[in-house]
């Protein structure tokens, strides 16, 4: 038995007992003390046990406890998520939060509910991790102190500051604040203010709002930039020793036209043999980026770069990212390549994956590309490379059919554009337009990806893998019983594969019901994640894949060219197999974490510039379609995506959703109302801070008057 079991058996059999109780009874000695405390941390910490308000050690599970995450409201109640998926939600009151916090995991136990149509009740017992350590928020000035009203509304109670702790903010403006002292039952979460960002309106103080708010580093450390600062920005000759030299061969990097950090380049040769040789140049990033290096330690922290319109939070300082390790046009750069023999029908013969070095000799854009390859236009910056565009445009064609026929699994949803001015107010939302140069880059960014994860996992060396494991039976059920109405059928009698999804999602296509079909076929889809053990990757129905071809962006990335290298160079003595083997789960948990964050952030800034975009459409209508229907209203979307919600409360009649058919009918006209349906709304309310629109349906009674009351959200 493990010492966390022993020590579980002990406290359920004899509990509660104190620290030194359990180290008398388990003959816990001096050596021993330090990691018993740590193992007692980390059980309190997963729930397993608590301390009471004697600090005495309780088994959790014994007193009927669940742990979970709190998810509070603004209006000071909250729910219960337990972390055990077969159990129910409870509604937490706000008599009832014992001082928890929105996000915070807590201990809890079930209660009598006062009104048992609501659903079950539950009291926190206590909190087992705090999770809002850093706030942004609203900085109201009361003379001597002040308070932080959060912009996360689910957070309900204000931030005590006092008079020493203000830093000089002043009344209105955004602030970051650092809670010092948590709440107790009788008094409010205390903090100081590390950072004033300006006033609500200034340029870009929303997006560093989100950021800061979800823990994202906007500076690099001292330490981290000296070094980024030592590192010479030409390639010596030197460095070129013992790498294959493509120098002469046409290069060119094919990139939006903002870009500034370049981590990829393509070539093509044409053979004797009627076959192509591609090249895939990816920068060398891992022969700057030395691993334990302060550098390596903040891209690690980081995880990825992130992306917010137009502001990027770089994983590397811009001496690497828009530096040394940028393929810039005209110089020369070390990359880690993939030589492919190709055919026109885009299957591969032989490949090589090599040190190299390059220089590219042209900076492409999508734009001018894609209309070369769609319409023969020729821009001045393409001129010579047509013969070389085209060709891999075949290639990539036929590389995608090859995809498609193995089962990949394509959505069809519109992105937005959102055009910002000098000052970052968003001036228009169209829709992204995905091209044939974009989709050019994506095929063999592709094949890259799966010829080094086959080639490494054959290899069984450590490794990092992406993977998308197949949707659990539970999600395909509930799937089939919302796309069944619509004549449509997943066999779960058998395995599911990657073709049954895609021929779902191709079934649709241009249908009524695209939207819920394609919505809940996502929903109903695994997140894909990293591991260091290899899985399939549903969505790409691939055997075989790993991230390899953004180590300027991507920690994942960075971490196998060092594998790759090591191989490559036969430095990869068995020393370091097991210290890969130990610490790359770690790295895959945490880069899997960071990019989670980057999502939600990234998603976050669109919702907001896109409330503040439709602040000056108040009351104005558009032409809309159904996108969502929910228990508490309907979701419409414009055609350039702009989403927002109609409450049931602010129409002429109730509503009830219908979750059996996804359709809300009308209590008193039988009105019904399904995913997809053409409707006009009315721009009733907008909140910026928080990202949410409220439309009316255009033509009823109540849809101008005042802004509803968001609720179940």
């Amino acid at each position: 038995m493990s010492i966390r079991n022993n020590v579980l058996a002990l406290v359920e059999e004899e509990g509660p007992l104190s620290k030194a109780e359990i180290f008398r009874a388990l003959a816990v000695n001096g050596n021993l003390e330090k990691e018993m405390k740590s193992l007692l941390k980390d059980m309190v910490k997963d729930g397993v046990l608590y301390r009471d308000e004697d600090k005495r050690y309780r088994a959790s599970e014994k007193e009927g406890l669940m742990a979970g995450r709190l998810q509070g409201n603004e209006k000071g109640f909250g729910f219960f998520v337990p972390d055990d998926e077969t159990l129910e939600d409870l509604y937490i009151h706000g008599t009832k939060m014992n001082t928890a916090m929105h996000n915070d995991r807590v201990l809890v136990e079930k209660i009598p509910p006062k009104d048992p149509e609501k659903g079950e009740e539950g009291r926190v017992v206590t909190v087992l991790e705090r999770a809002n350590h850093r706030i942004v928020g609203i900085f109201d000035d009361a003379g001597k102190f002040g308070f932080v009203k959060p912009d996360e509304r689910k957070i309900s109670m204000d931030i005590y500051i006092p008079g020493k702790r203000t830093a000089g903010a002043r009344e209105g403006q955004k602030v970051v604040v650092d809670i010092e002292k948590f709440p107790t039952p009788n008094r409010k979460a205390e903090g100081k203010i590390v950072e004033i960002l300006g006033y609500p309106d200034e340029k870009n103080v929303d997006i560093l709002s989100i950021a800061y708010a979800l823990g994202i580093d906007l500076e690099f450390p001292r330490e981290v930039l000296e070094e980024a600062e030592a590192i010479p920005q030409t390639v010596p000759t030197s460095a070129i020793a013992g790498r294959r030299d493509l120098r002469e061969i046409p290069t060119f990097t094919i990139d939006g036209a903002d870009s500034k950090d370049f981590d990829d380049a393509l070539s093509i040769e044409f053979l004797e043999n009627g076959r192509y040789r591609v090249g895939v140049h990816i920068a060398d990033v891992a022969e700057y980026v030395v691993a334990g290096s302060h550098l390596d330690k903040e891209a690690y922290k980081r995880g990825n770069s992130v992306y917010l319109l137009n502001k990027v939070i770089p994983m590397l300082p811009k001496e690497l990212s828009n530096g040394i390790c940028s393929l810039n046009e005209g110089v020369d750069r070390l990359c880690l390549t993939l030589l492919a023999e190709v055919d026109d029908a885009g299957k591969v013969y032989d490949f090589d994956i090599c040190e190299s070095v390059i220089r590219s000799d042209r900076r492409l854009v999508y734009t001018h590309v894609s209309d070369l390859l769609e319409d023969g236009k020729i821009h001045p910056s393409l001129e010579g490379l047509e013969a070389a565009l085209i060709k891999l445009n075949e290639i990539a064609r036929a590389r995608k059919k090859m995809r498609n026929e193995r089962g990949n699994i394509d959505f069809y949803f519109e992105e937005p554009y959102i055009e910002l001015d000098d000052e970052g107010r968003p001036i228009s939302i169209t829709l992204y337009d995905h091209r044939e140069a974009n989709e050019l880059i994506e095929e063999f960014m592709l094949l890259a990806n799966e010829t080094v994860s086959e080639t490494y996992s054959k290899k069984k060396l450590p490794f990092i893998y992406r993977i998308h494991e197949e949707p659990s039976q539970e999600k395909l059920e509930l799937l089939n019983s919302i796309i069944r109405p619509f004549g449509h059928h997943i066999d779960l009698t058998r395995d599911v594969t990657p073709k049954d999804i895609q021929k779902i999602t191709q079934g649709v296509v241009g249908k009524d019901e695209e939207s819920l079909v394609q919505t809940m076929v996502l929903r109903s889809m695994q997140k894909a994640r990293y591991s260091d053990q290899r899985d399939i990757h549903f969505g790409l129905a691939a055997v075989y894949y790993s991230h390899f071809t953004s180590p300027i962006r991507r920690y994942a990335d960075l971490t196998i060219h060092r594998v790759i290298k090591q191989d490559l160079n036969k430095t990869l003595d068995q020393r370091l197999v097991d210290r890969y083997k130990m610490s790359f789960p770690d790295i895959a948990d945490h880069i899997s974490e960071t990019e989670k964050v980057a999502q939600e952030a990234e998603r976050k800034v669109v919702d907001v510039k896109m409330a503040q975009y439709m602040s000056d459409f108040i009351g104005e209508e558009f032409p809309a379609k159904v996108s969502g229907i929910t228990s508490f209203g309907i979701f419409a979307q414009l055609e350039n995506t702009v989403e927002g919600l109609i409450s049931y409360a602010s129409l002429d009649e109730f509503y009830r959703f219908d979750e059996d058919n996804y359709t809300a009918v009308g209590e008193r006209t039988h009105r019904e109302i399904k995913m997809g349906d053409p409707i006009r709304v009315v721009v009733v309310g907008t909140d910026p801070i928080k990202g949410k629109i409220d439309f009316g349906m255009a033509g009823e009674e109540n849809s101008k008057k005042d802004k509803p009351e968001r609720t179940g959200q």
